[in-house]
């Protein structure tokens, strides 16, 4: 998957085949098009709500819109990984991670 690049490279795509990825400032062109805003308040907007949904998730709350989807937490355990160079067994600590689980409006509309 690409989720780094904003083009995917990789084994099972062909070269004429690589998706693009949409980068924040597409992302603001395309709302700002779209909503009738400025690209100001495009950005401003996107800055937004990434910020609530950020603060939301740090907060322990879960971000949920209908038929989009949801952002949640969810909770590592420790557990023992292996250092690939060493082959030295380390303990990996708890932590938590953000999630996105995808709407059934969603995954209708992207199949």
């Amino acid at each position: 998957m690409c989720r780094t690049r904003r083009v995917c490279y990789g084994k099972d795509v062909p070269r004429g085949q690589r998706e693009v990825a949409v980068t924040k400032a597409d992302f603001v062109d395309k709302l700002a098009a779209k909503g009738g805003f400025t690209k100001k308040d495009a950005a401003s907007m996107v800055d937004a709500f990434v910020e609530v949904v950020t603060d939301s998730l740090k907060k322990g709350e879960d971000v949920q819109f209908t038929g989009f989807g949801k952002f949640y937490v969810q909770k590592r355990e420790a557990r023992e990984g292996i250092n690939p160079q060493t082959k030295a067994k380390i303990k990996i600590p708890a932590t938590k991670v953000p999630k996105f689980s995808a709407g059934l409006a969603l995954k209708n509309a992207v199949k």
